[in-house]
């Protein structure tokens, strides 16, 4: 398998196979802005997921309908647990993952008297002997070692939470031992594991539809996004460089690249004219758009799927969060592993669970064919890094970006207020009422707990 750059080429312009369909950018519905923990999100019943998704999670996860919507509704609630957790518990923190057809939660820890906190919390606790900073700290050292040059016959690098280890991946033990030495980190809580995989980048306003750079090559949309007043979307950096004017999927003219981050990482925001109206979809080549909630992040083992303009839906699950892995232009870190399946055309593309949105496509290896590991950029850094903002259903539109005129409604005492991160199941009082989070998000001027119930319930 070759490690390239898998931009799709367009040998004629107007002449690449597109997927059929207008690019459903009208109508913008709503907002959310990534915070510190993660993520604004409007919860949405799993019984409300897209026929097409729940479609493709069948073929390609084995699950029916009802098996998926569960699957859905329990990875929510898991992501949602583990992020309490992860505050709660602190240094002792090790990570979370869910597995198994029902996705249940295991937390694990290395303080044996949080378990019983964890237990509490309704996942299963696992005592283990490194604490997840640490291991962030070891592939953060081999992160930097690849920054000054990228590692040769070393594609991959990852913290494995199941195994409270760094992972390294490499073509020879030789290889992964000569990359640990020059990052000069401790091989204690490292594994090198012999791999063949090769990845590459794979580049050929609805996310998922296609688009094209300069006349020279195609890529994927990722997600609808706003920047002030600015419309525009997401996608990989690796698509273009900043000032790389782009096409749609029709050949009309769309937009320029405003920021572009690859290698280190591989993201990018483009800036769309007028004729492009963000909408909060997600392109179901066919089976129905997915209409997308927010961007709350899930954890290891979790249900995830992709559309790109190549290869249409695909799902499978997320294996490693935080990896890092090289192709022939350089070493990126920070992106999630995933078995699913993908090629060229569909880098930049959308990754989703249910619907909240993951991230946008950057590479990997194989095909949906034989199969292949696949990489994305997490959403949520992406939007930090240049100021966007999701566009997404069900959440407050336009949050007011100066504070309002009447009195505050807080009596002495109340404690929501705007610029916390809320973990799902945190309680505020408010207006003299006590109100539960029923969706991890970053706190906004105006959107008290009173005026948006899809994030706040009255207790």
């Amino acid at each position: 398998m070759e490690r390239t750059t898998l931009r799709r080429r367009a040998l004629v312009a107007g002449t690449a196979t597109v997927a059929v369909g207008a690019l459903a950018l009208v109508g913008l519905t709503g907002v959310a802005s990534a915070g510190p923990a993660g993520t604004t999100a409007a919860p949405v019943s799993a019984d409300s997921l897209s026929p097409g998704l729940l479609a493709a999670m069948e073929r390609d996860l084995g699950l029916d309908a009802d098996d998926a919507r569960g699957r859905i509704a329990n990875e929510y609630r898991a992501a949602a647990v583990a992020a309490g957790l992860e505050k709660s518990l602190g240094a002792s923190y090790a990570g979370a993952r869910v597995s198994g057809a029902k996705a249940a939660l295991t937390v694990a820890t290395t303080d044996a008297s949080q378990t019983a906190r964890i237990t509490e919390a309704g996942a299963k606790a696992e005592v283990v002997g490194h604490g997840l900073d640490r291991l962030e700290g070891v592939k953060e050292a081999l992160d930097r070692a690849a920054l000054r040059k990228a590692p040769k016959d070393v594609p991959v690098w990852y913290v494995d939470v199941e195994a409270n280890r760094v992972v390294v991946n490499a073509a020879s033990t030789a290889a992964g031992a000569a990359f640990l030495r020059t990052a000069g980190v401790d091989s204690g809580p490292v594994t090198v594991a012999r791999s063949a995989e090769q990845p590459r980048a794979l580049a050929d306003l609805r996310g998922g539809d296609a688009y094209y750079m300069n006349g020279s090559g195609r890529c994927s949309i990722g997600f609808p996004v706003k920047r002030g007043t600015q419309n525009g979307f997401a996608t990989a950096g690796h698509c273009g460089r900043v000032g790389t004017t782009t096409n749609g999927f029709n050949q009309q003219a769309q937009g320029t690249f405003q920021g572009s981050t690859f290698p280190g990482r591989d993201y990018a925001w483009v800036a769309t004219n007028a004729n492009w109206t963000p909408r909060p979809l997600v392109n179901g080549y066919g089976r129905g758009d997915v209409t997308v909630a927010g961007s709350t992040a899930s954890v290891v083992g979790a249900s995830v799927c992709r559309s790109g303009s190549t290869t249409g839906w695909h799902c499978g699950t997320i294996q490693q969060l935080n990896t890092s892995v090289t192709y022939p232009e350089g070493t990126i870190s920070g992106v999630t592993r995933t078995s699913v399946c993908a090629e060229p055309g569909d880098s930049g593309g959308s990754y989703i669970s249910g619907n909240q949105a993951q991230g946008v496509t950057s590479g990997g290896s194989g095909n949906c064919s034989s199969g292949g590991t696949t990489y994305f950029q997490p959403l949520n850094p992406l939007l930090q890094a240049y100021g966007l903002t999701l566009v997404t259903s069900g959440t407050p539109t336009d949050p007011p970006t100066t504070p309002p005129t009447d009195p505050p409604t807080d009596p002495p005492g109340g404690t929501w207020a705007a610029g916390t991160a809320y973990a799902a199941g945190a309680t505020v009082t408010y207006g003299g009422a006590t109100y539960r989070c029923l969706q991890a998000h970053t706190a906004q001027p105006g959107w008290t707990p009173a005026a948006v119930p899809a994030l706040w319930q009255r207790i």
